[in-house]
Protein backbone atom coordinates (compact mmCIF):
# COMPACT_ATOMS: atom_id res chain seq x y z
CA UNK A 1 0.00 0.00 0.00
CA UNK A 2 1.27 2.89 -0.96
CA UNK A 3 1.68 5.93 1.98
CA UNK A 4 3.46 9.41 0.50
CA UNK A 5 3.82 10.73 4.01
CA UNK A 6 5.36 7.56 5.64
CA UNK A 7 8.04 7.46 2.19
CA UNK A 8 8.61 11.15 2.93
CA UNK A 9 9.40 10.19 6.18
CA UNK A 10 11.50 7.56 5.00
CA UNK A 11 13.33 9.32 2.28
CA UNK A 12 13.80 12.05 4.18
CA UNK A 13 15.44 10.59 7.27
CA UNK A 14 17.62 8.28 4.73
CA UNK A 15 19.30 11.56 3.00
CA UNK A 16 19.87 13.44 6.76
CA UNK A 17 22.04 10.51 7.41
CA UNK A 18 23.36 9.90 4.26
CA UNK A 19 24.34 13.88 5.10
CA UNK A 20 26.47 12.82 8.27
CA UNK A 21 28.69 10.06 6.95
CA UNK A 22 31.41 12.16 4.98
CA UNK A 23 31.94 13.89 8.95
CA UNK A 24 31.72 10.08 10.30
CA UNK A 25 34.07 8.90 8.28
CA UNK A 26 36.44 11.62 9.00
CA UNK A 27 36.71 11.08 12.38
CA UNK A 28 36.12 7.18 12.27
CA UNK A 29 39.71 7.74 10.47
CA UNK A 30 41.45 9.58 13.02
CA UNK A 31 41.08 6.22 14.96
CA UNK A 32 41.35 3.70 12.54
CA UNK A 33 43.21 2.50 8.96
CA UNK A 34 41.23 2.28 6.05
CA UNK A 35 41.56 -1.19 6.32
CA UNK A 36 40.84 -1.76 9.66
CA UNK A 37 37.64 0.74 9.14
CA UNK A 38 36.72 -1.49 6.71
CA UNK A 39 36.29 -4.51 8.83
CA UNK A 40 34.64 -2.82 11.73
CA UNK A 41 31.93 -1.10 9.56
CA UNK A 42 31.13 -4.13 8.02
CA UNK A 43 30.93 -6.59 10.88
CA UNK A 44 28.00 -3.98 12.34
CA UNK A 45 26.86 -3.82 9.09
CA UNK A 46 26.58 -8.04 8.44
CA UNK A 47 24.71 -7.44 12.32
CA UNK A 48 22.27 -4.76 11.54
CA UNK A 49 21.23 -6.61 8.21
CA UNK A 50 20.92 -9.72 9.69
CA UNK A 51 18.61 -8.38 12.50
CA UNK A 52 16.09 -6.73 9.52
CA UNK A 53 16.02 -9.87 7.66
CA UNK A 54 15.21 -11.37 10.90
CA UNK A 55 12.53 -8.88 11.60
CA UNK A 56 11.44 -9.28 7.88
CA UNK A 57 10.92 -13.01 8.04
CA UNK A 58 13.36 -13.23 5.18
CA UNK A 59 16.38 -14.76 6.87
CA UNK A 60 15.90 -17.98 5.46
CA UNK A 61 15.94 -16.91 1.88
CA UNK A 62 19.94 -16.32 2.26
CA UNK A 63 21.18 -19.56 1.55
CA UNK A 64 18.51 -20.28 -1.26
CA UNK A 65 19.52 -16.69 -2.96
CA UNK A 66 23.37 -17.52 -2.56
CA UNK A 67 23.15 -21.01 -4.23
CA UNK A 68 20.97 -19.69 -7.12
CA UNK A 69 24.00 -17.61 -8.48
CA UNK A 70 27.02 -17.70 -6.26
CA UNK A 71 29.76 -16.58 -8.45
CA UNK A 72 27.38 -13.44 -9.42
CA UNK A 73 27.15 -12.91 -5.67
CA UNK A 74 30.76 -13.61 -4.73
CA UNK A 75 31.47 -10.62 -7.03
CA UNK A 76 29.26 -8.17 -6.08
CA UNK A 77 30.72 -8.40 -2.79
CA UNK A 78 34.32 -8.22 -3.50
CA UNK A 79 33.20 -5.12 -5.88
CA UNK A 80 30.55 -3.82 -2.92
CA UNK A 81 31.82 -3.51 0.08
CA UNK A 82 35.17 -4.50 -0.56
CA UNK A 83 36.86 -2.89 -2.36
CA UNK A 84 34.27 0.09 -3.15
CA UNK A 85 34.76 1.51 0.87
CA UNK A 86 38.28 -0.02 0.71
CA UNK A 87 39.34 2.62 -1.76
CA UNK A 88 36.47 5.33 -0.90
CA UNK A 89 37.96 5.37 2.73
CA UNK A 90 41.76 5.54 1.18
CA UNK A 91 40.18 8.48 -0.99
CA UNK A 92 38.60 10.36 2.52
CA UNK A 93 42.18 9.44 4.44
CA UNK A 94 44.39 11.14 1.38
CA UNK A 95 41.90 14.13 1.25
CA UNK A 96 39.64 16.95 3.20
CA UNK A 97 36.21 15.26 2.99
CA UNK A 98 35.23 18.42 1.75
CA UNK A 99 37.00 17.46 -1.73
CA UNK A 100 36.35 13.60 -1.29
CA UNK A 101 32.64 14.09 -1.02
CA UNK A 102 31.66 15.73 -3.88
CA UNK A 103 33.92 14.05 -6.08
CA UNK A 104 32.28 10.71 -5.29
CA UNK A 105 28.99 12.27 -5.53
CA UNK A 106 29.55 12.25 -9.40
CA UNK A 107 29.14 8.58 -9.83
CA UNK A 108 25.72 8.83 -11.05
CA UNK A 109 27.25 10.84 -13.99
CA UNK A 110 29.87 7.81 -14.41
CA UNK A 111 26.81 5.49 -14.34
CA UNK A 112 25.01 6.63 -17.46
CA UNK A 113 28.67 6.62 -19.41
CA UNK A 114 28.87 2.84 -18.11
CA UNK A 115 25.28 2.12 -18.95
CA UNK A 116 26.35 2.45 -22.28
CA UNK A 117 29.25 0.47 -22.68
CA UNK A 118 27.96 -2.60 -20.84
CA UNK A 119 24.13 -2.11 -21.45
CA UNK A 120 23.77 -0.71 -24.99
CA UNK A 121 22.02 1.98 -23.28
CA UNK A 122 21.70 4.89 -25.47
CA UNK A 123 23.31 8.17 -24.28
CA UNK A 124 20.88 11.10 -25.19
CA UNK A 125 22.13 14.84 -25.88
CA UNK A 126 21.28 16.05 -22.50
CA UNK A 127 23.22 13.41 -21.17
CA UNK A 128 26.43 14.63 -23.23
CA UNK A 129 25.62 17.78 -21.52
CA UNK A 130 25.23 16.46 -18.26
CA UNK A 131 28.33 14.79 -18.41
CA UNK A 132 30.27 18.16 -18.73
CA UNK A 133 28.96 19.72 -16.41
CA UNK A 134 29.58 16.97 -13.79
CA UNK A 135 32.94 16.27 -14.68
CA UNK A 136 34.10 20.30 -14.94
CA UNK A 137 32.55 20.49 -11.92
CA UNK A 138 34.99 17.63 -10.67
CA UNK A 139 37.78 19.41 -12.18
CA UNK A 140 36.96 22.37 -10.47
CA UNK A 141 36.53 20.52 -7.01
CA UNK A 142 39.89 18.33 -7.50
CA UNK A 143 41.86 21.95 -8.55
CA UNK A 144 40.27 24.45 -6.00
CA UNK A 145 39.26 26.36 -9.26
CA UNK A 146 42.89 26.37 -10.44
CA UNK A 147 41.35 25.05 -13.66
CA UNK A 148 44.85 25.71 -16.21
CA UNK A 149 47.28 24.81 -13.89
CA UNK A 150 45.54 21.31 -12.95
CA UNK A 151 47.44 21.17 -9.78
CA UNK A 152 45.65 18.52 -7.15
CA UNK A 153 46.86 18.73 -3.63
CA UNK A 154 46.67 14.60 -3.68
CA UNK A 155 46.39 12.90 -6.72
CA UNK A 156 46.31 10.17 -5.72
CA UNK A 157 43.70 10.72 -3.47
CA UNK A 158 41.74 12.10 -6.33
CA UNK A 159 42.43 9.48 -8.56
CA UNK A 160 40.42 7.02 -5.76
CA UNK A 161 37.68 9.02 -4.79
CA UNK A 162 36.71 8.91 -8.54
CA UNK A 163 37.42 5.02 -9.53
CA UNK A 164 35.17 4.82 -6.70
CA UNK A 165 32.72 6.06 -8.82
CA UNK A 166 33.54 3.39 -11.12
CA UNK A 167 32.90 0.73 -8.77
CA UNK A 168 29.80 1.93 -7.56
CA UNK A 169 28.27 2.57 -11.32
CA UNK A 170 29.61 -1.07 -11.81
CA UNK A 171 27.62 -2.58 -8.76
CA UNK A 172 24.61 -0.83 -9.85
CA UNK A 173 24.93 -1.94 -13.84
CA UNK A 174 25.22 -5.63 -12.27
CA UNK A 175 22.53 -5.68 -10.10
CA UNK A 176 19.99 -4.36 -12.75
CA UNK A 177 18.91 -8.05 -13.65
CA UNK A 178 19.11 -8.96 -10.26
CA UNK A 179 15.27 -10.15 -8.83
CA UNK A 180 16.41 -11.32 -5.09
CA UNK A 181 15.38 -9.25 -2.50
CA UNK A 182 17.56 -6.03 -1.96
CA UNK A 183 18.36 -6.73 1.95
CA UNK A 184 18.97 -10.37 1.39
CA UNK A 185 21.52 -9.48 -1.55
CA UNK A 186 23.23 -6.70 0.71
CA UNK A 187 23.74 -9.00 3.26
CA UNK A 188 25.36 -11.48 0.84
CA UNK A 189 27.76 -8.96 0.01
CA UNK A 190 28.54 -8.15 2.97
CA UNK A 191 28.75 -12.21 4.34
CA UNK A 192 30.98 -12.62 1.41
CA UNK A 193 33.75 -9.48 1.77
CA UNK A 194 33.98 -9.48 5.46
CA UNK A 195 36.19 -12.43 6.43
CA UNK A 196 38.74 -11.31 3.79
CA UNK A 197 38.59 -7.88 5.51
CA UNK A 198 38.82 -8.80 8.75
CA UNK A 199 42.08 -11.13 7.58
CA UNK A 200 43.58 -8.51 5.98
CA UNK A 201 42.85 -6.25 8.40
CA UNK A 202 44.21 -8.11 11.55
CA UNK A 203 47.45 -9.06 8.72
CA UNK A 204 48.37 -5.67 7.75
CA UNK A 205 47.45 -3.46 10.68
CA UNK A 206 46.70 -5.45 13.46
CA UNK A 207 43.84 -5.44 15.99
CA UNK A 208 43.34 -1.50 15.94
CA UNK A 209 44.02 0.17 19.33
CA UNK A 210 41.07 2.57 19.57
CA UNK A 211 39.12 4.07 22.57
CA UNK A 212 35.53 4.33 23.13
CA UNK A 213 34.83 6.98 20.66
CA UNK A 214 36.41 5.19 18.07
CA UNK A 215 34.45 2.18 17.93
CA UNK A 216 31.58 4.48 18.49
CA UNK A 217 32.49 6.25 15.23
CA UNK A 218 32.92 3.13 13.25
CA UNK A 219 29.64 1.69 14.36
CA UNK A 220 27.70 4.76 13.27
CA UNK A 221 29.34 4.10 9.62
CA UNK A 222 28.22 0.43 9.56
CA UNK A 223 24.67 1.70 10.75
CA UNK A 224 24.25 4.86 8.59
CA UNK A 225 26.19 4.50 5.90
CA UNK A 226 25.84 0.51 4.79
CA UNK A 227 23.47 -0.66 6.70
CA UNK A 228 20.03 0.69 7.95
CA UNK A 229 19.49 3.71 5.91
CA UNK A 230 19.63 1.37 2.81
CA UNK A 231 16.61 -0.17 3.67
CA UNK A 232 15.12 3.08 4.84
CA UNK A 233 15.70 3.99 1.15
CA UNK A 234 14.46 1.14 -0.39
CA UNK A 235 11.07 1.26 1.73
CA UNK A 236 10.72 5.06 0.74
CA UNK A 237 10.80 3.97 -2.87
CA UNK A 238 8.79 1.10 -2.50
CA UNK A 239 5.70 3.47 -0.61
CA UNK A 240 5.75 6.22 -2.86
CA UNK A 241 3.75 6.66 -6.18
CA UNK A 242 5.88 9.56 -7.22
CA UNK A 243 9.70 7.93 -7.38
CA UNK A 244 11.29 11.41 -8.72
CA UNK A 245 10.16 12.88 -5.85
CA UNK A 246 11.67 11.13 -3.76
CA UNK A 247 15.22 10.26 -5.43
CA UNK A 248 15.28 14.02 -5.45
CA UNK A 249 15.98 14.39 -2.15
CA UNK A 250 19.04 13.38 -2.55
CA UNK A 251 20.41 16.27 -4.16
CA UNK A 252 20.45 18.29 -0.53
CA UNK A 253 22.81 15.46 1.12
CA UNK A 254 25.81 16.75 0.03
CA UNK A 255 25.44 20.43 0.96
CA UNK A 256 23.97 19.83 4.26
CA UNK A 257 27.35 17.47 4.41
CA UNK A 258 29.26 20.42 3.77
CA UNK A 259 27.73 22.56 6.44
CA UNK A 260 28.31 19.70 8.82
CA UNK A 261 31.67 19.29 7.76
CA UNK A 262 32.53 22.82 8.33
CA UNK A 263 30.77 23.13 11.95
CA UNK A 264 31.50 19.71 13.58
CA UNK A 265 35.14 19.65 12.11
CA UNK A 266 36.11 22.58 11.28
CA UNK A 267 37.45 21.93 7.80
CA UNK A 268 37.47 25.29 5.60
CA UNK A 269 34.93 25.13 2.40
CA UNK A 270 37.00 26.52 -0.67
CA UNK A 271 34.51 28.68 -2.54
CA UNK A 272 35.76 26.41 -5.50
CA UNK A 273 34.02 23.53 -4.02
CA UNK A 274 30.70 25.02 -3.95
CA UNK A 275 31.40 25.74 -7.34
CA UNK A 276 32.06 22.32 -8.44
CA UNK A 277 29.33 21.07 -6.41
CA UNK A 278 26.79 23.09 -7.97
CA UNK A 279 27.60 22.05 -11.37
CA UNK A 280 27.75 18.54 -10.53
CA UNK A 281 23.71 18.89 -9.00
CA UNK A 282 23.04 20.83 -12.30
CA UNK A 283 24.52 17.88 -14.71
CA UNK A 284 22.40 15.39 -12.55
CA UNK A 285 18.85 17.74 -12.57
CA UNK A 286 19.91 17.89 -16.66
CA UNK A 287 20.24 13.78 -16.86
CA UNK A 288 17.11 13.49 -14.51
CA UNK A 289 14.90 15.85 -17.26
CA UNK A 290 13.09 13.96 -19.37
CA UNK A 291 11.45 16.29 -22.38
CA UNK A 292 7.67 15.98 -23.49
CA UNK A 293 8.72 14.51 -27.10
CA UNK A 294 10.60 11.37 -25.39
CA UNK A 295 9.61 8.59 -24.38
CA UNK A 296 10.22 7.31 -20.65
CA UNK A 297 11.89 4.34 -21.76
CA UNK A 298 14.48 6.44 -23.47
CA UNK A 299 16.40 7.80 -20.29
CA UNK A 300 19.50 6.30 -19.40
CA UNK A 301 19.78 5.90 -16.13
Amino acid sequence: MKNERLALSYGLTAVLLWSTVATAFKITLSYFTPLQMLAAASAVSVLALTAIALYQGKLHLLGRTFRSRPGYYLLLGLINPLAYYLILFQAYALLPASLAQPLNYSWAITLTLMAAVFLGQTIRRQDWIACGFGYLGVVVIATQGNLLALDFDSPLGVGLALFSTLLWAMYWILNTRNQADPVISVLLGFLISLPISVGASLAVDGWPDAPWQGWAAVSYVGLFEMGITFVLWINALKLTENTARISNLIFIAPFISLMLLATIIGESIHPATLIGLVMIICGLLIQQWKGKSRPAADSSC
